[in-house]
């Protein structure tokens, strides 16, 4: 692991004062690369927030453009930037965050063909896509691989996020809690279900401290838990989701014999 730079001492002080973190969780930041899927609503905030913490190296994967009613939530974007691929103007607001980090930006849509040239190399996953068989696909792909994954996700006035780990001893994967799950045919109209902005923030902000955490170690353990936050009430529940032993993406692994 590399030291710490004196411009980095400055750069990170609020963090290395931090007990939890200090200067080995930094550095243990500085190394780490993290893959985002989708640079919309989640990812905005999540790209931000973890560029602010000093991941080295940050993979955008997204091959959308920026259209006008991105603007309503996607706080990465500007009326300038419509037209323009999501994935570059992230490259551009992270140069100007920290020249430092080393972005990767990937222009392609994630799929079963290619998840594992997309997601090579990653230390952290953060899935903030916006349907079931993207979201499968790299569950399935980070429990073989045995890469934490960080998903999130949000609808009108809900966020969901959750930390996986599904090789682990009575850990769930992301399969496990939402089974075989499908996209309708229709799945378009629920755009016109609608999603509050500020939720976005919350959904991303909340998913980059889960990445965070799991990169640094600190706190709680948060692995197989589903925090889920109503901004109508408004209040945070959290929810544990239970390993499924006949799940298809996990087929149980790291299940004791007492447990199996």
């Amino acid at each position: 692991m590399r030291e710490i730079s004196d411009r980095q001492l400055d750069r990170y002080a609020r963090h290395i004062v931090l007990k939890e973190i200090g200067g080995h969780g930094q550095r243990r930041l500085l190394a780490a690369t993290v893959a985002i899927i989708g640079a919309g609503g989640i990812g905005s905030p999540a790209i931000q927030y973890l560029a602010a913490a000093g991941v080295g190296r940050l993979r955008v994967i997204d091959n959308d453009e920026v259209s006008l009613n991105n603007l309503q939530r996607q706080i990465l974007f500007g009326i300038e930037d419509v037209g323009r691929e999501k994935a570059d103007v992230a490259a551009d607001a992270v140069a100007r965050l920290d020249p430092e980090i080393r972005f990767e930006s990937l222009k392609r849509r994630l799929d079963a063909g290619n998840v594992a040239d997309l997601l090579q190399g990653a230390d952290i996953v953060l899935d903030g896509s916006d349907n079931f068989a993207t979201r499968l696909v790299v569950s399935d792909f980070t429990t073989r691989g045995q890469v934490p994954l960080v998903s999130a996700a949000i609808g009108q006035f809900q966020a969901q996020i959750g930390t996986f780990r599904g090789w682990e001893e009575n850990r769930p994967c992301y399969r496990c809690f939402v089974g075989d799950a499908f996209d309708a045919e229709d799945c378009d109209t629920c755009s016109g279900l609608g999603v509050l902005g500020a939720m976005c923030g919350i959904a991303g902000s909340f998913a980059a401290l889960e990445a965070i955490r799991q990169i640094v170690g600190f706190g709680d353990e948060a692995a197989g838990k589903l925090h889920v936050f109503d901004g109508l009430k408004p209040e945070m529940r959290t929810l544990r989701i239970v390993k499924d032993p006949a799940c298809r993406g996990c087929g149980g692994q790291g299940l004791s014999r007492a447990s199996s």
